[in-house]
């Protein structure tokens, strides 16, 4: 469930969880169009016969499967921040960067994923807050995460 949140409500919550989102299916059509559009068809992504034979990367029976693109986890946050918070009041999202970002296991197609928002920081700026969030994004069934970064964004009001 979206939580809904307000700038004071940001302020007050530094050091805190502040939101999760819900599991989103991580699909061989999604792998195949983020391989389009980065123009990144490696086999291991986009070839699930080739990977049945050759991938490193096994599901919990044994078998090879294909692997989302780093990338394309990464990429997903915005969506994953957008169906965890809706910030009350806002007028527009900007990314601003990422102090780190370390992909530790591989989301093998068909997966599922969520992340959890920690908000490390929260700066007044002109027009609005800039946010420094912990992110984890997690592996459904899995104790290791697919990835963990420190993301900056800004909430323009």
């Amino acid at each position: 469930m979206t939580r809904r949140i307000t700038r004071d409500e940001l302020r007050s919550a530094v050091g805190t969880e502040v939101g999760a989102s819900p599991w989103f299916a991580i699909s061989q059509a999604s792998i195949d169009e983020f391989a389009d559009a980065t123009h990144d068809p490696q086999w291991i992504h986009v070839d699930p016969v080739r990977a049945a034979r050759e991938s490193p990367f096994r599901d919990e029976q044994g078998q090879r499967r294909t692997v989302a693109h780093g990338f394309l986890t990464l990429s997903l946050l915005s969506h994953l921040l957008q169906s965890a918070l809706e910030f009350a009041d806002r007028r527009a999202g900007v990314n601003v960067g990422f102090n780190r970002v370390r992909w530790v296991a591989p989301v093998l197609s068909s997966m599922r994923v969520r992340a959890r928002f920690v908000l490390a920081a929260c700066n007044d700026i002109a027009d609005g807050l800039q946010l420094t969030w912990d992110v984890t994004v997690e592996r459904e069934g899995q104790d290791k995460p697919a990835l963990t970064a420190q993301w900056l964004t800004r909430v323009l009001y």
